[in-house]
């Protein structure tokens, strides 16, 4: 290969990761406002916040705004340099640690969310007991961050490493943490354990809440509330939806490179579907408008508000030069 072809791949290169740059910050900066407006209306209206049904989802949100304001600005600047910058193992470290336990906690999440609609439409009762609530609902939400952040301090932290790995110029450099490059059984463990499992039990658990629900349905005969059901299906279908479309390309490959073929789809992965989990925090913040139409209503609302506020302050601010000149003209 010549020189004029490596520079001619040079600079596709660098178009391709303007293009994605330029892509990346204009989602992250409307998902970010997104994210803002609606915790501001959650902070207005806290009987959302009380209710036992929207505490994964919230804590999927925070989960969500943490990887658009911390993890995001990782990639934008890889891809603004083209090249891990700064090149050292430690950048190297921290980025991938916060990724993965960002990753590894909104699947769980997920998985849990999935399997808690199970007591919310069945057995919501069952919750008004408070050892029974805690052991249900409060203690796995605290089991998808707690448990992910120990994993990866051990797997990542303080994992014996090398640190000669890394590859700077590939995003997340190369995905190459020592008990992932080194085959370890450690990253099987994470490979399943944290990444596939997740998505299995969300799979499985949607599955059988659709028969479970359609059965009742008939067996009830409508009497019971299930227009309020319905929005909860619609909510965890929607979420699982987008999280299998972000993860679904990923997890195949990876699987695929960890048992059969290192090499299988490597460029796609490295520079397509690692990049459509990204997908998954943009558009997240945009579904909570569909889930809760009152704040889609807020948001609507305060935006008339704010320009009829900016249109009487014009008005008022013509009168007040109108009435200046006028005074000025009988002097």
């Amino acid at each position: 290969m010549n020189v004029s072809e490596l520079e001619t791949i040079g600079k596709s290169k660098f178009i391709f990761y303007r293009i994605k740059f330029t892509i990346l910050l204009l989602l992250q900066i409307s998902s970010i406002i997104v994210s803002i407006l609606i915790f501001i209306y959650f902070t207005k209206h806290r009987t959302h916040i009380r209710a036992a049904q929207n505490h994964g989802l919230l804590v999927l949100l925070i989960i969500n705004s943490l990887q658009l304001v911390f993890d995001i600005p990782f990639s934008l600047s890889f891809y603004i340099h083209g090249y891990v910058n700064p090149p050292v193992a430690s950048y190297c470290i921290w980025w991938t640690f916060f990724e993965y336990i960002i990753y590894a906690s909104s699947e769980y999440l997920l998985a849990i969310i999935s399997l808690q609609r199970h007591i919310f439409i069945f057995y919501q009762n069952i919750l008004r007991k408070c050892w029974i609530r805690h052991l249900l609902h409060h203690f796995p939400l605290l089991f998808c961050i707690i448990y992910p952040t120990i994993f990866y301090i051990y797997a990542i932290l303080l994992y014996p490493c090398d640190d000669t790995q890394w590859d700077f110029t590939s995003r997340v450099c190369g995905f190459a943490n020592c008990y992932l490059a080194y085959g370890s059984s450690l990253g099987s463990f994470d490979l399943v354990v944290n990444n596939s499992l997740p998505v299995f039990i969300d799979i499985i658990s949607n599955a059988v809440l659709i028969a479970r629900v359609f059965t009742q349905k008939r067996r009830m005969q409508q009497s019971t509330n299930w227009r309020h059901q319905q929005r909860m299906l619609i909510q965890l279908f929607s979420v699982s939806g987008l999280y299998l479309i972000g993860w679904g390309p990923f997890l195949t490959v990876y699987i695929i490179n960890v048992l059969i073929d290192p090499t299988f789809l490597n460029y796609i992965q490295q520079n397509y579907f690692g990049d459509l989990i990204y997908i998954i925090y943009f558009c997240l913040p945009w579904m909570w408008l569909g889930f809760f139409p009152e704040l889609t209503r807020w948001i609507i609302q305060g935006y008339r508000r704010l320009r009829r506020d900016n249109s009487v302050g014009v008005v008022q601010r013509q009168s007040v030069n109108r009435l200046k000149s006028n005074i000025s003209r009988k002097k």
